[in-house]
C-alpha cells in the first residue's frame, strides 16, 4: 500500500458534513434515543481546545467524558503510540511486552500500599467486573455492597452495581448487589447536620445494612473513591477509614473505584489517598493514559494475588494490555511525574475552581453547592436555596438546564452536565487563565437564563 493511498483512506474521515451524514445512517449511540440526538462533529483538538464542524473552537470543560487528563493530542503520547505502532501494534496477552510491563511498574509505583500487581482490561467496567470476581473467589463469598448515587460501568454487573438511574432498566435483581446510603451532607439521608455527623451516621448505616445482610455472605464494598458522574461528593474525613475498619472486622474487600477520580484527577494519583486508606483492589481507566487509547484495569493486593498463585484465574480479554494502550499509559505517567502534572491539578483547585466557583454561588442564588477537589468539581443547580429543590429532576434534565448548556456552548465552553449539575473537570492541564475563562462563560449563561 503506496502512502499516496494511506493518505485517501484517512482523508475521508475528516470531511466534517459525510461524517455527519455516515453517523446518522449507522453508528448507534450509547444512552441515547436515536432519533432525537444531533451530535457534534468535532474535527480536531488540541490542548484545552476542540473544534466543530464549522471550525467554531471550543474550551473542553468536560475532559470529554472526564479522562483527557493530559488534554488533547499531548505530543508525548502521540508520538509514544506512534513508535509502538512501528514497532509492534499488538500481541497475545499471554506474552510478555516491554509496553506492558513498563505501564504495570509505573502503575504500581504510584499505588498505596502493596497495590504492586495490575490486571488490565479494555476500560473502568469490566475492571470493575473483573475485581468483583477476583473478591468473591478470594472470600468464596457473593453479595457486593455499593452506594446509592454511584456510577461503575455499562456492562450487566457493573451497571447493577451502579447506584443511579442508568441500573434501573438492567436491574432485575440477579447480580447480588445491595445498595445503601454513602454521605452527602447536602442532601443527607441521615438528618445530619455537620460533616462530622454525617461520617458517623453513614458509618453506622453501612455497619447495620452489613449487619442485615449476613457479614459472612458479603465479599466486597464496592466505592467511588469520589463518586464521579454522580455528583463529586467527596467523603467526609474519617469515613473511608472507618469504611475500612468495618470491611477488616469482617473479612470483606475493599474495592476502590478509582476511574474517573484517578491518576491526578482529584489532585493526588489516587483519590483515597485524601482518605489515608489502602483498599484491597483499586479500578482504573480513563486517566491511566488519558483515554488515548482504550484501557482500564485492577492493581491488586498481594493477599488477593497470592489467592491466585497456585490457582487459576478464571477471567482474561483478548486485548488484555494491549501495546498500544500501555505505550499511551507509559507516556501518559512519565509526563505527569516530569511535570507535576498531579501538583498542577491541585493548585489548579485551590487557586482557581475553588475559589471561582465559590464566587459563582455568591452571585447566582441556582447554586445550591459547590464541591470538589483538584480538578474534580461539581455545582448542584437548585430553583430554590432554601428546600433545595433541584433543577431538573433526579434521572432527568429540564428546560432550565438546556438552556444553561446552550448558552455556554453559543459562547464557546462544553460544560460536563448530569440532571441538575455542572461538572467542571477540564484537563489537568488546563491553564489558570483557560480555567477562569471557562468559569467567566458559565458565568455568563447563568447570568442569561436567569
Amino acid at each position: 500500500m503506496t502512502e499516496t493511498t494511506i493518505a485517501s483512506d484517512l482523508s475521508t474521515t475528516y470531511d466534517a458534513a459525510r461524517a455527519y451524514e455516515l453517523d446518522r445512517a449507522h453508528v448507534f449511540h450509547s444512552w441515547s434515543a436515536q432519533a432525537e440526538i444531533t451530535p457534534m462533529v468535532v474535527t480536531r483538538a488540541e490542548g484545552s481546545h476542540v473544534w466543530d464542524a464549522d471550525d467554531k473552537r471550543y474550551l473542553d470543560f468536560s475532559s470529554q467524558l472526564v479522562f483527557t487528563n493530559l488534554g488533547h493530542q499531548h505530543p508525548r503520547v502521540v508520538a509514544a503510540i506512534q513508535e509502538q505502532a512501528a514497532h509492534l501494534c499488538t500481541i497475545a496477552p499471554a506474552v510478555a511486552n516491554g509496553a506492558r510491563s513498563e505501564a504495570a511498574r509505573l502503575i504500581a509505583s504510584h499505588t498505596p500500599g502493596d497495590l504492586d500487581h495490575v490486571f488490565f482490561t479494555n476500560g473502568g467496567a469490566d475492571a470493575n467486573e473483573h475485581a468483583v470476581r477476583m473478591a468473591r473467589l478470594h472470600t468464596g463469598r457473593h453479595k457486593v455492597l455499593t452506594t446509592y448515587r454511584s456510577y461503575h460501568g455499562g456492562t450487566h454487573l457493573a451497571v447493577n452495581m451502579t447506584g443511579d438511574p442508568r441500573r434501573w432498566a438492567s436491574d432485575h435483581g440477579s447480580t447480588g448487589t445491595v445498595h445503601f446510603f454513602g454521605p452527602f451532607l447536602y442532601r443527607s439521608a441521615f438528618h445530619a447536620t455537620t460533616e462530622a455527623e454525617e461520617c458517623q451516621r453513614a458509618l453506622e448505616h453501612l455497619e447495620q445494612v452489613v449487619a442485615l445482610e449476613g457479614p459472612a455472605t458479603v465479599a466486597a464494598i464496592v466505592l467511588e473513591a469520589i463518586p464521579g458522574t454522580a455528583g463529586i461528593m467527596v467523603p467526609p474525613p474519617g469515613y473511608l477509614a472507618g469504611v475500612r475498619e468495618i470491611c477488616d472486622r469482617h473479612g470483606i474487600v475493599l474495592i476502590a473505584d478509582e476511574v474517573m477520580s484517578g491518576f491526578g484527577r482529584a489532585g493526588r494519583w489516587f483519590a483515597v489517598e485524601h482518605g489515608d486508606v489502602t483498599p484491597d483492589l483499586i479500578t482504573f481507566a480513563k486517566g491511566v493514559n488519558s483515554g488515548y487509547v482504550p484501557l482500564g484495569g485492577v492493581a491488586i493486593s498481594e493477599e488477593i494475588h497470592r489467592t491466585f498463585a497456585h490457582r487459576v484465574y478464571p477471567g482474561g480479554l483478548t486485548y488484555s494490555g494491549h501495546p498500544l494502550s500501555c505505550a499511551a499509559a507509559v507516556a501518559t505517567i512519565r509526563t505527569m511525574e516530569d511535570e507535576d502534572v498531579v501538583g498542577r491539578a491541585a493548585r489548579l483547585g485551590e487557586d482557581v475552581l475553588g475559589p471561582g466557583l465559590r464566587a459563582l454561588a455568591e452571585k447566582h442564588d441556582r447554586i445550591g453547592e459547590v464541591r470538589g477537589t483538584g480538578a474534580f468539581w461539581a455545582i448542584e443547580l437548585v430553583s430554590d436555596r432554601a428546600t433545595r429543590e433541584p433543577l431538573a429532576p433526579y434521572g432527568g434534565s429540564s428546560p432550565e438546564m438546556a438552556a444553561i448548556v446552550k448558552c455556554c456552548q453559543e459562547r464557546g465552553m462544553l460544560p460536563f452536565v448530569n440532571y441538575n449539575r455542572i461538572h467542571v473537570v477540564p484537563p489537568l492541564t488546563t491553564t489558570h487563565d483557560e480555567a477562569r475563562e471557562g468559569l467567566a462563560i458559565l458565568d455568563a449563561a447563568l447570568d442569561a437564563t436567569a
